[in-house]
């Protein structure tokens, strides 16, 4: 391990105090996402699907409805993507095996919210 250097100088009678950095190397990205853009009928899908889901488990979508509407993006995205709406608030070692097991179920709090 590479000891940092401190140096002091003087401008207008401050001391300003400033550390070397390490030599800088290339970061490595551990994983790429791929953002696609859910379509406008998936959208209205898992809008339509949500709202019904509160109905029948008898919860309320989140009072901020950025959450709500970040939620039924992913839902959508999920749909489109894998042809399963997977809760987006959940991480999955393999998401298309999760969509090829056909069950959804959001434990997310943001989604339920009493």
């Amino acid at each position: 391990m590479r000891a940092l250097q401190a140096s002091t100088s003087y401008s207008a009678g401050l001391g300003i105090s400033s550390v070397a950095a390490p030599p800088s190397r290339p970061r490595r990205r551990l994983g790429a996402v791929a953002k696609v853009e859910p379509t406008e009928k998936s959208i209205e899908i898992m809008r339509k699907f949500s709202e019904q889901y509160a109905r029948k488990s008898d919860t309320y979508f989140c009072v901020d409805k950025g959450v709500t509407s970040v939620v039924i993006k992913g839902l959508a995205e999920h749909r489109d993507t894998l042809g399963a709406p997977l809760c987006p608030c959940r991480h999955y070692d393999d998401k298309a095996a999760e969509a090829q097991q056909g069950f959804w179920n959001c434990p997310c709090v943001p989604m339920r919210e009493r």
